[in-house]
């Protein structure tokens, strides 16, 4: 039987072939018995990405709007054209530029509503509502008073 007292040092290309990645891999969970678990992980992974991306790009393009099956108010509707999503130029293109300044790109954004000759006649259109809405109630409460008094005095009106 011999004695080993001292290993000789490995160095280089004998340190790096000694080097046992699997036995560190299997200490995490990353060995070779687990490459079916990650595989199912990974497929997974892609799977449920792809699916959020193709929503997200269907809800960018899609004409019919994200909630397809929750009916939008008529005023909101009317409105929509207001905040219609603007494509920008892209910086330093003059003649994109200058085509977009035409169109009155600049005039409104994303959020808010685009331009003044629009908005000014949504604003007319809201405001005749309005009176109209005051003028009615206005008529419904003068003809009830003018009932009331006529019932009063004895006269018989529906």
């Amino acid at each position: 039987m011999v004695l080993k007292r001292y290993q000789r040092a490995k160095t280089g290309f004998e340190a790096l072939k000694s080097f046992d990645a699997n036995k560190y891999l299997k200490k995490i969970g990353l060995g070779k018995e687990d490459y079916y678990f990650w595989k199912q992980v990974g497929k997974a992974l892609l799977c449920t990405y792809t699916l959020f991306g193709v929503a997200w790009i269907y809800n960018e393009t899609s004409p019919l709007g994200w909630w397809t099956l929750k009916p939008k108010p008529k005023e909101e509707k009317e409105l929509a054209h207001l905040y219609e999503r603007i494509k920008f130029p892209y910086p330093g293109d003059t003649e994109a530029m200058e085509e977009f300044l035409k169109k009155g790109g600049m005039i409104g954004s994303v959020i808010g509503p685009k331009g003044t000759i629009e908005s000014d006649k949504v604003k007319k259109e809201l405001q005749d509502k309005h009176f109209e809405l005051e003028a009615q109630k206005l008529w419904l409460r003068m003809r009830n008073e003018v009932i009331q008094e006529l019932q009063e005095r004895g006269y018989d009106v529906e």
